[in-house]
């Protein structure tokens, strides 16, 4: 499940990863980032990883199609989590997910909020 954060403020949105994501979740995330897309232009998207456990094999297309749909709108990405795979993430994300994408560790969710507001 995907999880609008309260802290979301117009092109700054976040996300929190809730156990398994699957196909209905991008069926929901999709048409908000194109509304939020129509509304704002560009965003700045925060996603936390914290209790996300793992994506189904079943939903990986759905990612690849809103990495490819949104990648141009998508000005910077933090990733904020606690494990070593998700800092390796973030570097892989930017080519394919957005224009820039850098890693925080859970304690440093702050720091995130104000690394997307800069």
């Amino acid at each position: 499940m995907l999880e609008k954060m309260k802290e979301s403020r117009g092109n700054i949105v976040g996300f929190k990863a809730i156990g398994t994501i699957r196909p209905p979740d991008y069926d929901e995330l999709v048409p908000m980032f194109e509304k939020l897309v129509w509304e704002e232009g560009t965003l700045r998207v925060l996603m936390d990883l914290s209790e996300f456990r793992s994506e189904s094999p079943s939903a990986w297309k759905a990612d690849l199609n809103f990495g490819r749909e949104f990648h141009q709108k998508i000005e910077k990405l933090a990733i904020v989590g606690d494990k070593h795979w998700e800092k390796w993430l973030a570097d892989f994300c930017a080519p394919f997910y957005a224009r820039e994408a850098r890693y925080f560790h859970t304690d440093d969710i702050i720091a995130a909020w104000d690394w997307l507001r800069k």
